[in-house]
């Protein structure tokens, strides 16, 4: 019986972008293309009704923005996930895409093996949020968590603990606290002089051991149990 594949819509108003995300996804086996539209106000119906699993949403449309479209589509009770293609690392705009209901956010230069591991997480029903914009999230995050009342002292910094020894090996945190500084796994591969592979094992193996679900909430996890600073 053949492996049911992932339906993929595609909402992007410059149709050399669309038609180049077309061309990656096709050559995909377990993906296939079951819609495209160039506007936000069209995406929102045509997603409701194609019932898309997973929506490529530019962030900047006519008529509606991604983040309008976004909101609808969650609104109606789709269960289409959504995951945002962007030009901007600002955090402003991601922290918005998020609370409309996104599953996911990628700048727009995302090489193409990391867009389609992007779509089988997300499709699988976890987050991806491009590492190149971590860190600017996780700022934004530790920034609305300790915000204080005017006239307050600044909150002091706490110390790190050493509990990850009885969770993580060494090396896992190593690794973990270049994640929480934004870095890709072939940075992190190039920083630690090990390869890729051995970096996206040792990922695999930390959001096991913090029963999360992607790398963003592992680095969240971290730096609430003050094991890494943000």
């Amino acid at each position: 019986m053949d492996k049911q594949k992932i339906k993929l819509f595609l909402a992007d108003d410059h149709t050399l972008f669309r038609q180049g995300l077309r061309r990656i996804f096709e050559l995909e086996d377990d993906m296939e293309i079951v819609g495209e539209c160039s506007d936000g106000e069209t995406a929102v119906s045509l997603v409701l009704e194609v019932a898309p699993q997973v929506v490529l949403m530019d962030i900047n449309m006519p008529k509606r923005t991604g983040v309008e479209a976004t909101r609808l589509i969650k609104e109606a009770n789709s269960d289409a996930r959504i995951l945002i293609l962007s030009i901007h690392d600002d955090e402003a705009y991601i922290f918005e895409t998020i609370r409309a209901g996104a599953n996911g956010y990628l700048l727009k230069d995302v090489e193409s093996d990391v867009l389609v591991d992007a779509v089988r997480q997300v499709a699988g029903g976890s987050s991806f949020i491009h590492p190149q914009v971590t860190t600017k999230l996780l700022n934004e995050f530790k920034r609305l968590s300790n915000q204080v009342y005017e006239g307050d002292p600044e909150p002091q910094e706490q110390e790190l603990s050493s509990e990850w020894q009885d969770i993580l090996t060494q090396r896992e945190m190593e690794i973990l606290k270049l994640m929480a500084e934004g870095k890709s796994n072939r940075t992190i591969g190039e920083t630690l002089f090990i390869s890729e592979k051995t970096v996206k094992n040792h990922v695999s193996s930390i959001l096991g051991k913090l029963s999360v679900d992607d790398r963003t909430q592992a680095v969240i996890t971290a730096a609430k149990r003050c094991w890494v600073r943000l």
